[in-house]
């Protein structure tokens, strides 16, 4: 009997990277801006986008000033990582992104919709990270 077996990480790709910008809006005004999360692995992975951290925001920010890189969000989360949500979407302010989580198969990928409705005046700015499986 032969028996054989592949590991490998989860492996993916993220279009566009960061920023998304949303640009000048007039109040009151939606725009939506879409990111492809693709499966470029050979197995299955799940992926689930968070709110990153007020103190990985604030780490990140500091540290692209002094160009050093920031320590990864899921370094200072709340130890949420392991258990995915079934939410279908995640309210932050005056963005909407959905879906907020999911599974993708191999060549596989998934449209995620961020969606902006401008109420306050002002500069809204949130900080996201997509976090997958096995990466």
């Amino acid at each position: 009997v032969r028996v054989s077996a592949e590991a490998e990480y989860s492996k993916y790709s993220i279009v566009p990277a960061s920023p998304t910008d949303f640009g000048a809006m007039v109040m009151g005004t939606t725009k939506t801006r879409s990111v492809v999360v693709k499966n470029i692995g050979m197995a299955d992975f799940k992926f689930c986008i968070r709110q990153a951290p007020k103190l990985a925001c604030a780490l990140e920010i500091k540290s692209s000033k002094q160009g050093e890189s920031a320590p990864s969000a899921t370094e200072h989360s709340t130890g949420k990582e392991s258990s995915f949500s079934t939410q279908s979407h995640l309210n932050l302010g005056v963005f909407t992104v959905s879906p907020c989580c999911g599974s993708i198969r191999p060549c596989g990928l998934q449209v995620i919709t961020v969606e902006c409705l401008a109420r306050q005046e002002g500069t809204c700015e949130e900080h996201l990270y997509i976090d997958i499986m096995g990466r």
